[in-house]
């Protein structure tokens, strides 16, 4: 795996404007638009009641700015011209309003405040030539903008959010920095025998931040909890008997995501030997990785892969290419390989092969694939393998011809353990790929 410093990202800021700026100009040619105004997001109210949901920024606001809580805010950009922020700071004696503006990136942005979308509005002026990204559609019909999400600026810009940035390398390392920090607290938590909710205390702790403050509500799996994908609960009190972990949790850096899975054995046995040889494979399908092949093709062999290792354990019975080609690797692994990661966790554009937004969808033997790209300099994905025991597949897999290949006594003793899911963030650079979230366990290894 190749070792690579990723720059701190502020001096990288001015830079990441001009090719934002530059991306910009590019987008709006198709419209013949001047320029755009941004929204930041507003509150959104739960259903008869007084409380509003965590606030969620728009990833394009984000992308030009490290600001990620201000509600109401706009960006006004017109390609050329200083970016213009137009930042809400009501008058609320209820909640703190966002402090002022501070840090690397104020020096390059016409700072405004305002305490309403007609302040925002006498500001700018004329909007005849604007178009307006953002979900608060009437704000773009109050201050007059025609144009709102227009759908060949969104697939120009989404297309190019694929390529980051050194300034956005930078973002992701120390996002995965924090993340890496949070892991280890949470393994150190298992290692404890605590509960899925302690465990996940011990993680956000180590982060210094609120459930909100994640890119994504983190999985803490313990023993069968394991195969769930997806498992959205925090048992407070550990099961009688402690079996495994599976970590999905990640953290963020000035608006930037990391995504990163780890899965434990709390005694060692055949369980933490699967781990051991997932983790083996899933480095080696990174090694793998040269910028011109397709993620469809990386996710297919990755499948060989884990056909090698249910062999080799002795789990099924057959060639791993006859694993493949009869589909019956992906009972124990249902899901893609990995994803776009970036602004958001799932970022945009997996499928989009293009500016002009045309789609490859993901094949009809790998559904579940978020990812049909070919892998280019200065992307960054995920590479997730996993390898699960999931008993609604496995019913499935018992009624198929493959059935008799399986050893199911084996598949059986493993079910109480759930499943393996490993995870790192992968940034291609100088043709390379650089495993962003190695680096990162590595680093807290040397404090």
């Amino acid at each position: 795996m190749t070792v690579q410093s990723i720059t701190d990202p502020e001096p990288l800021y001015e830079d990441h404007l001009s090719a934002l700026n530059a991306r910009m100009a590019r987008a709006l040619k198709t419209s013949e638009k001047r320029g755009v105004l941004i929204s930041s997001g507003s509150l959104k109210q739960a259903f008869l009641d007084d409380h509003t949901y965590p606030f969620k920024v728009n990833p394009h606001f984000k992308a030009w700015l490290p600001v990620v809580d201000v509600p109401d805010s706009f960006l006004l950009i017109i390609p050329g011209s200083k970016p213009a922020l137009f930042y809400n700071q009501p008058l609320d004696y209820w909640h703190k309003p966002p402090a002022d503006p501070e840090g690397f990136w104020t020096q390059h942005w016409d700072i405004q405040t305002i305490r309403s979308t007609q302040e925002m509005h006498n500001l700018i002026g004329d909007t005849h030539d604007l178009t307006f990204i953002g979900e608060e559609t009437q704000v773009a019909t109050r201050v007059g903008i025609g144009s709102v999400n227009d759908k060949r600026i969104l697939d120009a810009l989404h297309f190019d959010r694929a390529y980051k940035t050194p300034y956005e390398l930078g973002c992701l390392q120390r996002a995965n920095d924090r993340a890496a920090r949070g892991h280890l607290a949470a393994r150190r938590a298992f290692s404890e025998g605590r509960s899925e909710f302690e465990i996940q205390q011990a993680f956000l702790a180590a982060i210094r931040g609120r459930e909100k403050d994640a890119p994504y509500s983190g999985i803490i799996a313990l023993n069968e909890h394991c195969a769930i994908l997806h498992y959205q609960h925090y048992e407070t009190r550990p099961p009688a008997e402690i079996r495994s972990m599976l970590i999905d949790a990640g953290a963020t850096s000035n608006g930037y995501a990391a995504d990163v899975t780890r899965t434990y054995a709390f005694r060692q046995g055949v369980f933490a030997d699967l781990i051991n040889a997932l983790d083996i494979q899933q480095q080696a399908i990174i090694e793998d990785i040269q910028p011109g092949m397709n993620y469809i093709d990386l996710h297919r062999r990755m499948h060989l892969r884990l056909a090698e290792v249910l062999r080799e354990f002795g789990l099924v019975d057959m060639s791993p290419s006859s694993m493949v080609e009869s589909n019956l690797t992906s009972t124990f692994l249902p899901h893609g390989l990995g994803h776009l990661l970036g602004l958001q966790t799932h970022d945009v554009a997996g499928f989009v092969q293009n500016r002009e937004g045309v789609i490859l969808p993901a094949p009809d033997q790998f559904p579940a694939l978020r990812l049909t790209r070919p892998i280019e300099e200065s992307q960054v994905f995920t590479i997730e393998p996993g390898l699960y025991f999931i008993p609604m597949l496995l019913d499935e897999l018992r009624s198929q011809s493959t059935a008799s290949d399986v050893n199911w006594p084996k598949v059986d003793t493993l079910l109480p353990f759930g499943g393996i899911r490993i995870e790192d963030n992968i940034a291609i650079q100088n043709a390379a790929p650089i495993n962003l979230t190695r680096q990162a366990f590595a680093k807290q290894d040397d404090e």
